[in-house]
């Protein structure tokens, strides 16, 4: 049985990147959310808990150093919400190797059913951790730039940066 005591409280700050603020919210010292500014999907602002720095110097270090290129992978503790489809389908995403891409029905393939694209596409779009889990490793069929919550200008960014093509 859960008590009141043993509810984590939320917890958010703010960080700068070259894509814009990112806002981080931890629960219970576990990152559970990275939203980009106008985040499609993103929480209302009073799930986002109180704001509060304190606990976030690790993935504010782990992310100035992804923008920097000295990054390939995360590693934080992290405690997405999700149902246990999208929690499959954001641990796939996990696997994506830094630089390469994969599309919507090759995750799906990897998840054992390649008839699973639009659901693969629809916990794609719901991750909660962008950049963290790499939802900007999917694209469409035909290699192009499809759905990011941050937007396309973003996702073409972060994929740029990981494949040496900066252009800033």
């Amino acid at each position: 049985m859960t008590t009141m005591a043993a509810v984590s409280t939320r917890t958010h700050t703010t960080t700068p990147s070259p894509i814009g603020p990112l806002t981080l919210v931890a629960e219970g010292g576990e990152l559970c959310g990275v939203f980009m500014a106008e985040h499609r999907r993103g929480p209302d602002a009073a799930a986002l808990g109180v704001r509060d720095a304190a606990g976030f110097e690790d993935a504010e270090r782990q992310l100035a150093e992804y923008f920097a290129g000295r990054r390939r992978a995360f590693d934080l503790p992290l405690r997405p919400r999700g149902t246990a489809f999208q929690q499959r389908v954001w641990r796939a995403l996990e696997e994506i190797p830094y630089g390469e891409t994969r599309t919507y029905a090759g995750l799906a393939a990897a998840l054992g059913d390649p008839l699973l694209v639009r659901a693969v596409g629809a916990a794609n779009a719901l991750n909660p951790l962008s950049v963290v889990v790499p939802c900007h490793r999917v694209v469409g069929a035909d290699g192009s730039l499809t759905g990011f919550a941050g937007g396309l200008a973003r996702k073409r960014f972060l994929l740029d940066l990981e494949s040496g093509d900066r252009l800033f």
